[in-house]
């Protein structure tokens, strides 16, 4: 499969830095701290690269386009025969990638409870975590995401 082209987004190095971190499962105060700046200078650069990614809301959703841009390095590929997501837990992929998991048609606190178990089987620590991992299990791909920008 082939991915369509969409314009390159080039981030700052600081911005590149604070979403890579963050999609290696760190907490942002934890960045703030690895780059040795300020938690509210690390919640400004993911802010810029936020707006342009897309103008994205979601830290996950700015993972997904930086990832489908390749504005930031994608992550190693793992077998996707690995690792068995049910199908609850695997519907709600796309939707976290893009800050959108109140549109399934069911309850909050199953949506809910689905995230944790989808988190959980991930051993992912937040939904940008889960991106990255999902990323490199071949669940969440560049032609998936292109496709949500246009």
């Amino acid at each position: 499969m082939t991915t369509t082209p969409v314009a390159r987004i080039i981030l700052a190095p600081r911005e590149r830095q604070v979403l890579e971190c963050l999609a290696d499962g760190s907490m942002l105060a934890a960045v703030a701290l690895n780059l040795q700046i300020r938690e509210g200078t690390a919640a400004g650069y993911l802010k810029l690269a936020k707006r342009k990614l897309y103008g994205v809301s979601e830290t996950a959703a700015a993972l997904a386009v930086g990832y489908a841009t390749e504005a930031i390095d994608r992550p190693k590929l793992l077998d996707p025969e690995s690792l068995y997501l049910p199908r609850e837990q695997r519907d709600l992929v796309p939707l976290i990638a893009w800050g959108m998991a109140t549109e399934l048609k069911r309850g909050g606190d199953t949506i809910r409870r689905d995230g944790r178990e989808l988190l959980a089987t991930l051993q992912a620590r937040h939904r940008a975590h889960a991106i990255a991992r999902v990323w490199e299990y071949q669940i969440l791909t560049a032609d998936q995401v292109i496709a949500w920008l246009r």
